[in-house]
């Protein structure tokens, strides 16, 4: 291939010479020709690809031709139910709410209802009428020992980082969160002004602990008072894992990192920014304990939660343990599948590290009622959460309310090009580059979030309504039906069968399928 690339550049030198010599207006061939040959010769002779090396020029196609084949899939051959992780007809349908166009579909679903995994609300034969439903219920967050409880919304928006998300974006965010009354979780990169421009906000604090950390990245209890006690800040979440990359911790690479980053996050530039992935602040359930009573006193009595993606049964048991012996409690969980994520994260965590939602709900809510704890706790879930049905999912394995971080990406204008962790974001959403985020404007896109959050939870109540539930509340396992296999239908009732309250307290009466863990589980170790 090499001798034919050779013969390839004498040959058009030949020819582009003697076509010159024949009428000089055939030299601006040159122009042309001799930067091809010059990048052929430099494909002979380099060493770092194979393929150009072997066949010099013409292998480059092959880099161009795989660069191109996400965009060739997504716009060209993937079906509407095809994409990954969301397909044509999510996107769509979160498009088309945003924009207040029309969301119906003509001539039935398209889903297969017989595949394996299907799934379908239980409507009733006494439906209440759509307009005897309260189309924005409030969702009523703080336990027994929270001094300033938050009406929060049944939809919200999910922890997504300054940094990870450029200004633009969270300006967009935080807008519509205020236009639509819902909160908006500022995720583990730290509390920026552009969180505080008027909408709720959920102060989510990592194992970084960005905007409240000494110099050697350590809790700094007078930089947490200092934030934590603003107006804007509704509740704090303590973030263990998320579903991107639980034990990991977070990863902001190098090149989103700009001096106004360092500076919110009170960490330097230069390098990529990889929080532990594990606390320092606490090392054992009793202290986790203590680590909440200071900031449930330092945010002056606001709610006080924690973030987690569940990993060892054992681990979560340790801290439902540790809250029924010191009698302290969260005021709520955020519980986030396997399957979540928005931004960068190594494969093989995205892949297979964490449980998936459904098994983390039903997990989550059978411990907190088995350790009689669940009356004073809230449950918020997060992953893959775009839908109304997917809200009514999650209500119905134990979750109070939901959080959505891609849906409300889509909501900005996000087109699934996946490219959140290069920089290289063309909507403007996920980069840090100025030239491509001031595509985004965020007096615009804030009405878009803020009409899909109102459009989603309208058709969740709808859904209820239509299955004969009056309130989130009242949505049980009962309420949703899956199909096992082709000729096998459960409701979540059957496949997660609930504990009964206080069975977590003593062993006697701890079930069977639990007892390993609970034996495990120590208040003085996670």
């Amino acid at each position: 291939m090499r001798k034919a690339f050779l013969i390839f550049a004498l040959t058009s030198l030949a020819i582009i010479g003697i076509l010159s010599y024949v009428n000089w207006k055939f030299s601006f061939l040159l122009l042309i020709f001799i930067p091809l040959i010059l990048m052929g010769l430099y494909d002979m002779y380099q060493s770092k690809h194979t393929i150009r090396k072997n066949f010099p020029l013409l292998g480059r196609l092959r880099y161009l031709l795989e660069s191109l084949g996400p965009e060739m899939r997504q716009y060209f051959i993937e079906t509407d139910l095809e994409g990954k992780p969301f397909n044509r007809l999510q996107r769509n349908l979160v498009y088309e709410r945003s924009k207040k166009a029309v969301d119906s579909q003509p001539f039935g679903t398209q889903l297969n209802v017989y595949d394996e995994g299907y799934e379908w609300i239980n409507h009733s034969i006494r439906a209440i009428p759509f307009n005897q439903v309260n189309e924005n219920p409030r969702v009523r967050i703080g336990s027994s020992q929270c001094e300033k409880p938050y009406e929060a919304s049944l939809f919200n928006i999910s922890a997504m980082s300054y940094g990870s998300l450029s200004k633009n974006a969270i300006l967009a965010l935080n807008a519509g969160a205020k236009q639509g009354g819902f909160y908006h979780n500022t995720g583990e990169g730290g509390l920026s002004q552009y969180h505080l421009t008027g909408g709720d906000v959920v102060w989510n604090i990592g194992t970084g602990y960005f905007s409240c950390r000494t110099d050697d990245g350590k809790f700094s209890y007078e930089a947490y008072v200092k934030r934590a006690t603003l107006d804007n800040v509704k509740m704090i979440e303590i973030k263990f894992s998320q579903g991107a990359k639980p034990g990991h911790g977070g990863i902001l690479p190098k090149e989103k990192v700009t001096d106004e980053i360092a500076a919110i996050r009170l960490v330097s530039k230069g390098h990529d920014i990889v929080s532990p992935p594990s606390h320092s602040a606490f090392t054992t359930p009793l202290e986790l304990m203590d680590f909440v009573k200071l900031l449930r006193k330092g945010s002056e009595g606001k709610p006080i939660g924690m973030k987690i993606c569940i990993g060892n049964k054992s681990e979560f048991l340790s801290i439902c343990k540790a809250m029924v012996e010191t009698k302290t409690y969260l005021d709520f969980i955020t519980v986030d599948g396997g399957e979540g994520g928005t931004g960068a994260a190594p494969q093989e965590y995205s892949d297979h590290v964490g449980m998936p939602l459904r098994d983390a709900l039903a997990f989550v809510y059978d411990a907190l009622n088995g350790f009689d704890l669940k009356d004073q706790i809230k449950i918020i879930c997060s992953g893959k959460v775009i839908t109304g049905f997917d809200i009514i999912r999650n209500l119905s394995l134990g979750a109070d309310l939901c959080n959505s971080a891609r849906g409300m990406m889509f909501a900005l204008g996000c087109i699934q090009a996946l490219e959140c962790h290069a920089n290289t974001c063309p909507t403007g959403v996920a980069t840090q580059d100025p030239a491509l985020m001031k595509g985004l404007v965020p007096e615009e896109k804030s009405i878009r979030v803020a009409r899909y959050q109102k459009e989603t939870v309208k058709s969740a109540m709808d859904l209820m309504a239509s299955a004969g539930i009056n309130h989130p509340d009242d949505v049980d396992r009962t309420a949703v039906s899956t199909r096992v296999d082709r000729t096998k239908v459960q409701t979540f009732y059957e496949i997660y069968p609930e504990l009964d309250k206080g069975c977590l307290l003593y062993e006697s009466t701890v079930p069977k399928e639990f007892l390993y863990f609970w034996k495990k589980a120590s208040i003085e170790k996670f």
